[in-house]
């Protein structure tokens, strides 16, 4: 990841929380230890951020505390042509007159552009897949009330509601921070407790991971790999990540990435 890339990430970090550790940030960017304690020096140096002890905090804190987990602005970035790609394999998964969940988070956000042409009901805790649903497509757009959490565009209630705890789907679509043996993590203990109770009200829990959520770990564990039904990823999948999911009698469905085909069609040109 370029320095400019990295220096975004943490200043978009910090400012959604009071303050972020240097493990955090590690472990946002994937860089060295060293190399963000380094980043962190360089922007007290410019006012940017304020170092502390461990870490950094920012110059004007939120006024609302955020969850924890990166940014939606961010998370949109990152790993794109795979994320376009579960979306639009997730999509085809819907079907007209049929009740879903989607849940929060840049990868489920990838398949509203294929769900304008549908029929369904869908529940939602996400300000821009219902924004785009509502504005773009005929289905039925149901959202829960809560608290609004601007950073990542979502409405969380640790006490569940009444259009929550009575809503059923067939399908349940969720992404994840990370993605392994012990099951789908989280990184915030809100999201966990939100949708715990929507799992609960749905036949078939389908997980949107890209590849490089097998490689991420959290401290809280959403549910055990027992409740998912399906996981969708890319090819970047690792043979024993794989195996470890079709152990637990998951179906796994691959996509192809545009940077896939590109890569094919050079070698055969």
């Amino acid at each position: 990841m370029h320095e400019n890339e990295r220096h975004r990430i943490i200043l978009a970090t910090v400012q959604a929380r009071p303050v972020a550790s240097v493990t955090d940030l590690v472990e946002i960017t994937g860089a060295s230890e060293a190399t963000i304690r380094r980043d962190i020096a360089a922007l007290h140096m410019q006012g940017a951020l304020r170092r502390i002890r461990g870490g950094a905090e920012a110059v004007n804190p939120p006024r609302q505390s955020a969850l924890a987990g990166q940014p939606f602005s961010i998370k949109e970035s990152i790993n794109m042509p795979a994320k376009r790609a579960i979306g639009r394999a997730a999509a085809e998964m819907c079907i007209d007159g049929e009740q879903i969940i989607i849940n929060g988070g840049s990868t489920t956000y990838q398949m509203v552009p294929h769900l304008t042409s549908k029929r369904m009901s869908v529940f939602t805790n996400s300000f821009p897949i219902a924004e785009h649903l509502l504005h773009n497509s005929r289905n039925n757009v149901v959202i829960p009330g809560g608290t609004v959490y601007r950073e990542q565009n979502v409405i969380l209630s640790p006490f569940g509601g009444i259009v929550a705890s009575h809503f059923y789907a067939r399908k349940m679509f969720t992404s994840c921070q990370a993605l392994g043996p012990h099951g789908v993590m989280e990184a915030d203990s809100l999201v966990v407790q939100s949708e715990l109770a929507l799992i609960g009200q749905a036949d078939r829990l389908i997980v949107l991971a890209d590849s490089s959520k097998f490689q991420s770990r959290t401290s809280l564990i959403l549910c055990p790999l027992n409740q998912v039904d399906t996981v969708i990823t890319d090819s970047g999948i690792r043979p024993e990540d794989r195996d470890m999911l079709e152990a637990a009698d998951i179906k796994v469905i691959v996509v192809e990435t545009s940077l896939d085909a590109n890569q094919r069609s050079a070698s055969v040109a």
